[in-house]
């Protein structure tokens, strides 16, 4: 595509604000709850990421596409994002060992993008107007009917979006005569966690969201661990009767994200959504236990009520958000059981939080033992 045939386009916000770019790859219109990342590096690791599904995402990197695709940096079989906002759109790109083109990319998998547009005055609005749902509009619908359909898009509070990312079937990942098994709940979970597990000796079997814990039993692992994923947490009311299991059978639970959501609402402590919530991979955390910081990769809309979990006589705080003083971490007292916020596979640090799969390990070896 030419960059001075492309066509106007325009990102309309739920309260009826517009923000005006030109559109990339596709026409045509997409619906989500705008949000933006902050991340320097690894776009195409958010699109690929089930956790972004139903979101349209607004790049504060004022360069996307400049370094193109490469088809081993996915951590899904696809781009789960809605829409992408962007201020310059590199058509051209300059490394060596990408597979194709960005717009190549967004194309042949069909994602609607808006480009040209003030992010820099975008993200202030959101920052001071919350996240909200938007359309992104690249065919030329008339404001007006772009109002009436964003009216019907449900709220990101109350949504279930688990099921639309989870795998139907359960599928395995890594060497089958690995030292340690794992039932992995997957949520919307990324490819690197496994990865991540895989290389510590562990063999996984991944399952459905809806799966019981019967079925994850019948595989005889180790441990457990929830996954990561897009939506409300609340929803997942057989993911928490998963968690609630688990913990009564005392075996090894790790959560990462959505996963440590779960595990908060099987404990009793209630989860909130977030006035904008935590995405980018320069989130600094406090590790309580330990006194160090890390420097995290977040994406997370929802979190677990502090408060509450203060008050919780099983469970204690182990990680602090340092910008806001979220949880960002916990462990329960009496059981083998702890979550985090964060995504420590993602490694901006660049592994700041790669304990944390190998304290796992330590917690199988332990009850394995």
């Amino acid at each position: 595509m030419s960059y001075t045939t492309r066509q106007p386009a325009i990102l309309l916000l739920s309260d009826g604000t517009i923000f005006h770019g030109k559109s990339i790859g596709i026409s045509g219109t997409t619906f989500g709850e705008v949000c933006f990342n902050t991340g320097m590096t690894g776009y195409q690791e958010i699109f690929t990421d089930p956790s972004y599904f139903g979101q349209i995402m607004v790049a504060t990197n004022p360069h996307i596409g400049n370094y193109g695709v490469n088809d081993k940096e996915v951590e899904s079989d696809s781009i789960k994002i809605a829409g992408l906002v962007c201020k310059n759109f590199s058509f051209n790109y300059s490394r060596e060992d990408a597979s194709q083109s960005l717009e190549d990319y967004f194309t042949k998998q069909n994602l609607i993008c808006i480009s040209d547009v003030d992010t820099r005055a975008l993200v202030s609005y959101i920052r001071d107007n919350g996240a909200m749902n938007a359309v992104i509009c690249t065919d030329g619908t008339a404001v007006e009917e772009l109002k009436i359909q964003l009216a019907e898009i449900p709220d990101m509070k109350g949504l279930e979006l688990a099921s639309k990312v989870s795998t139907k079937v359960p599928y395995f990942f890594g060497n089958e005569t690995a030292k340690y098994k794992i039932s992995a709940l997957d949520l919307g979970i990324k490819t690197n966690i496994l990865r991540n597990l895989a290389k510590r000796d562990c063999y996984i079997k991944v399952f459905p969201y809806d799966a019981t814990f019967q079925d994850l039993a019948e595989f005889n692992p180790d441990g457990y661990f929830l996954s990561n994923g897009p939506g409300d947490p609340d929803p997942l009311f057989r993911a928490i009767q998963v968690a609630k299991d688990i913990i009564e059978n005392n075996k090894p639970l790790f959560g990462i994200c959505l996963g440590h959501q779960v595990i908060a609402l099987a404990n009793g402590v209630s989860t909130y959504k977030m006035f904008n919530g935590h995405r980018g991979i320069n989130h600094p955390v406090m590790n309580l236990v330990s006194g160090k910081g890390e420097i995290t990769s977040q994406n997370h809309g929802f979190a677990v009520n502090k408060e509450e979990l203060e008050k919780h006589p099983d469970l204690e705080i182990t990680h602090v958000h340092l910008n806001d003083h979220t949880v960002a971490g916990m462990r329960m007292k009496s059981k083998n059981c702890f979550s985090v916020q964060y995504h420590p596979e993602a490694s901006p640090g660049p592994h700041d939080s790669s304990y944390l799969f190998d304290q796992f390990i330590e917690n199988l070896k332990s009850q394995k033992n």
